[in-house]
């Protein structure tokens, strides 16, 4: 393991760090990275993803600072980075695959490639395809947002998810990395569970109230059999270790799903 300086912008960043036995290494890291608390808590805070202070990063001397382009926005956090000078390891995640390339490609900048490696592997492990059945994939609606009501597309690892979890993304077509929807493509789309995972929500603050009030959904099958799930953002949109634990709540999901369509 190299003696560096890292500073980390976005959660999954951190959580990369931590999961390789790196955690030493973090001099600071974003306001919203929660995890491991027994290591976040004790770090400087460089501000929000999406509004960073570039000058407390430069203060903290970093030697490599592990940026992201996940989020509308960060783009610019990543060009004010560039600006001051700052070394710099973006990553860009789309796909499960991109998830451990990254992993990999962080593990090389830390000096530590074999964890890397093994990391990789074991997450692939974990998030393996399950074989194939006879019985159909229910769609699944995950909702990154309310309002408008946004949902991932085609370029994203919560599609590549659903798909192991033996569910199916009704918009996985779409080309894109997530994507509003209106109620005629929800109601046309009949998914049979909707997983309420809000951006930057913490999970005692998601609402399934607010799906369930709405009214042109009301015999939407999801909405029409109860079928609203809470599963925590840090397990479904941070390309990090933890999907692992999203993955295991979209495959009980769709046990459940399967199990109501059967009886």
């Amino acid at each position: 393991m190299l003696e560096v300086r890292i500073v980390s912008h976005t959660c999954s960043n951190t959580e990369i760090v931590c999961a390789l036995g790196c955690a030493d290494l973090l001099v600071g890291v974003d306001d919203h990275s929660d995890y491991p608390t027994e290591v976040v808590s004790r770090l400087e805070r460089i501000g929000p993803d999406l509004g960073i202070d570039v000058e407390r990063v430069k203060r903290l001397e970093p030697d490599l600072v592990l940026s992201s382009l996940t989020v509308p926005g960060h783009e610019k956090v990543v060009a004010a980075l560039e600006r001051a000078g700052l070394p710099l390891l973006v990553l860009a995640p789309k796909s499960l695959t991109d998830v451990y390339v990254d992993v990999e490609r962080i593990a090389r900048a830390l000096g530590v490639e074999e964890r890397g490696r093994a990391l990789a592997a074991q997450m692939r492990e974990e998030l393996r395809l399950a074989p194939e059945t006879s019985t159909p994939r229910p769609p699944i609606l995950v909702e990154w947002w309310p309002k408008p009501v946004i949902v991932p597309g085609k370029r994203s690892w919560v599609t590549d998810m659903l798909a192991i979890g033996g569910g199916a993304n009704p918009w996985a077509a779409r080309d894109s990395e997530s994507t509003p929807i209106g109620d005629d493509e929800v109601i046309a789309a009949a998914p049979e569970a909707i997983v309420v995972s809000w951006c930057g929500v913490e999970p005692e603050k998601l609402r399934p109230d607010i799906v369930r009030r709405r009214q042109a959904w009301r015999r939407v099958p999801a909405i029409a059999n109860d079928r609203i799930y809470c599963v925590s953002e840090a397990w479904m949109g941070r390309p990090g270790p933890r999907l692992v634990e999203g993955l295991r709540a979209l495959r009980a999901i769709v046990r459940g799903v399967r199990g109501i369509a059967m009886a």
